[in-house]
């Protein structure tokens, strides 16, 4: 009989094989000659040297971190400063943008994973918009707390945002803005949706004469003719029109609403007046304040007075309707907008303020005013803060005749100059002086002639920089007690920048002439000139003048917008 095996002994001839292959396996993964199932990590980026310590966690110190960087043009989470970093150095650190937009303010590339886009203008970084999803848990009560009060407040509204804008000056050149969702009744501490440090970068090509270049090759005419403001003649291009420009060299034009039939006549009237071979762009500018100082045509729907406006007395709404005047003037091909009225309505014998003053109250006034300024200029058109120094407390129209006022300079700081002085500080770039007469200050001479007022205080006390430009030279203010030739003379050499001639060609070539036997004379030195055109210069590239031709006004879209904007404020 044969031995029988043992049973256990069987099955450890079936697993010692299978324990070896087994091992045979993991050790041949061990060295990496398998293929792995589990994924690797990702490659996380190494934090930036500036990003805070204590992230999310501490709300305060990302937010004060937050304005301190910036006050260096740095935003938390990213390695480059606007004024300084160069956009070949974000391509090369960070490789190429996913997408990329031109717009008027420079150029936009977006890194989607790094939650940035980076604006740049003549290749250096001017712009930093961050939506780190740090900076997004931030409420606005937080920004406030820790920034105070914004020096502006600005608001935008699209078909999908409608947004506020916190603006701080942290230096003479660089803002930083929070952008939120507008507070409302559901959601009134909104979180920040996104940043944005901004330095102020000239942009200027290679091509581009500097404006020292270019003043050193303009002829006397051509810099007197940048210093007037003429108005225009009938509806077409006529020939004084044409002379205008062509041997007067003007530089500007204002409308009326005499000279603009329709919007089709209107375009073609300013394409008309661009087509002309100029060496600088115009400055095409209309009384655009809305109530009832409108010039535009078309049937656009209107706005309130600003009476009704200061009523209101909403911020957001003086903002977007700002906005909403500067697109109407751009749509048509205009620049510049003789709008918003600072002066206080003091008076209420006031014949020629009355209505188009947001009130009485200075703060009031300041508040809306530079809000309507900023809603101009967000749309590239230049806005012009007027009637310098105060035109509330007359009781006399300076079209028909010459106002007096007798306040001292001490009263007018307490009560007229309120507005403008923050105005200026908050961005002005066109004053316009009022044909009124201060004997306190200058007895001899209206505000538009009278160096006291023009120099000593807009210039040098309130450290205006900007155009000064007149008012109306052929108001009966002025025609009815000065010489026109010889007022505009007075004017320039008290410093006013432009003179504005608002009617009849035979006034302009007056003007013309007066100033240019002045500069013959000796009477007005051309280095005075000079300073002028300088400033004019610099205004028309700042805001990007230039002589592009409009099409079609879709004044139905435009309605839409300023219909929606009533019917949310005027409830």
């Amino acid at each position: 009989m044969a031995k029988q095996r043992n049973p256990r002994l069987y099955w450890l001839y079936f697993l010692i094989p299978l324990l070896i292959l087994a091992l045979a396996v993991y050790a041949f993964g061990l060295v990496g000659g398998g293929t792995r199932s589990v994924k690797e990590n990702p490659i996380v980026s190494p934090p930036t040297t500036n990003k805070p310590s204590d992230k999310s966690e501490n709300l305060d110190a990302l937010v004060r971190d937050t304005f301190s960087f910036s006050k260096e043009g740095k935003v938390v989470h990213t390695p480059f400063i606007t004024g300084k970093t160069k956009i070949m150095e974000v391509n090369q650190k960070w490789g190429e943008p996913n997408h990329t937009t031109e717009a008027e303010s420079g150029i936009y590339e977006e890194y989607v994973e790094r939650h940035v886009v980076v604006g740049y203008v003549s290749e250096t970084v001017n712009d930093i918009r961050s939506y780190d999803s740090e900076l997004q848990n931030i409420p606005l009560n937080e920004v406030k707390k820790v920034g105070g009060e914004p020096d502006e407040v600005r608001y935008y509204q699209d078909e999908t945002h409608n947004q506020i804008i916190l603006v701080y000056h942290v230096t003479p050149s660089t803002d930083l803005k929070w952008i939120l969702p507008k507070p409302s009744d559901r959601v009134p501490n909104p979180k920040v949706d996104h940043i944005s440090v901004f330095t102020e970068v000239k942009n200027q090509s290679n091509q581009q004469k500097s404006i020292s270049e270019t003043i050193t090759g303009m002829s006397m005419d051509e810099k007197i003719g940048q210093m007037i403001l003429a108005g225009i003649t009938g509806t077409t291009m006529d020939t004084n029109n044409k002379s205008l420009l062509t041997k007067y060299k003007i530089g500007g034009f204002i409308f009326y609403r005499e000279n603009l039939v329709n919007p089709q006549q209107t375009v073609q009237l300013l394409n008309e007046l661009k087509s002309n071979d100029l060496a600088l762009p115009l400055l095409l500018g209309v009384d655009q304040e809305g109530g009832h100082i409108t010039r535009l045509p078309g049937g656009l729907a209107n706005f309130p007075t600003n009476q009704e406006i200061g009523t209101i007395n909403n911020s957001q709404f003086s903002y977007q309707v700002g906005t909403l005047l500067g697109k109407e003037l751009k749509a048509f091909g205009f620049n510049l907008d003789f709008a918003p009225v600072l002066d206080i309505n003091s008076n209420p014998n006031n014949p020629i303020i009355g209505d188009r003053s947001f009130g009485n109250n200075p703060e009031i006034v300041s508040k809306l005013g530079i809000q309507t300024m900023n809603g101009i200029q967000s749309e590239n058109v230049i806005a012009t803060i007027k009637h310098f120094p105060g035109h509330g407390d007359t009781s006399v129209d300076s079209h028909l005749e010459l106002p007096i006022i007798k306040k001292t300079r001490i009263q007018l700081e307490g009560l007229e100059l309120i507005p403008f002085r923050r105005a200026i500080d908050n961005g002005a770039d066109v004053v316009m002086v009022a044909h009124i007469l201060l004997p306190q200050l200058d007895s001899n001479f209206p505000a538009s002639m009278s160096k006291p007022i023009m120099t000593d205080i807009l210039r040098n006390q309130l450290g205006f920089k900007g155009v000064i430009i007149t008012d109306d030279m052929t108001m009966g203010a002025i025609t009815e007690h000065f010489d026109i030739g010889q007022a505009a003379v007075q004017s320039l050499k008290s410093g006013s920048d432009i003179i504005l001639v608002g009617h009849e060609y035979d006034n302009i070539v007056e003007i013309f002439s007066s100033i240019k036997t002045a500069v013959q004379k000796g009477e007005i030195s051309e280095q005075r000139l000079n300073e002028s055109v300088e400033r004019i210069i610099t205004l028309k590239r700042k805001y990007k003048i230039n002589n592009e031709k409009m099409g079609n006004v879709n004044i139905g879209e435009m309605n839409k917008s300023i219909n929606n904007l009533l019917d949310e404020y005027l409830k």
